[in-house]
């Protein structure tokens, strides 16, 4: 089985609701880091020297590559980043090889079978 390595760095305030919707997709599990910080195109304004930006988390989802796509465009839905300049990103990259995943390799099995 192979996997994918989705990161998602979403609104603090959106942070369950793209874990439940990922798990809905197909995602087994996810780790989850507060406080990211991150700059894009436009730089982060300040008042009196205090930062204004928001608070980010960094979701990490190892999931099955036939169901990491899906996944992919739940995330974008759910965390709007379509709709909201600054909203976020999500991305995924291969993963060449995992351990202490054999839990997940079981229950998944039967899933990706359905898919394909």
């Amino acid at each position: 089985m192979h996997f994918k390595l989705i990161i998602a760095l979403v609104d603090d305030n959106k942070t369950n609701a793209v874990m439940d919707a990922a798990r809905e997709a197909g995602a087994t599990g996810s780790t989850v880091i507060n406080h990211a910080r991150g700059e894009g195109v436009d730089v982060s304004k300040t008042f009196l020297g205090l930062s204004l930006e928001t608070q980010r988390d960094m979701l990490l989802f190892l999931v099955e590559e036939h169901l990491s796509r899906n996944i992919l465009e739940t995330i974008e839905v759910v965390a709007e980043f379509g709709h909201t300049k600054g909203a976020g990103i999500a991305f995924q990259i291969d993963v060449e090889d995992a351990v202490g995943v054999a839990h997940q390799v079981e229950k998944l099995t039967t899933v990706v079978e359905e898919e394909l």
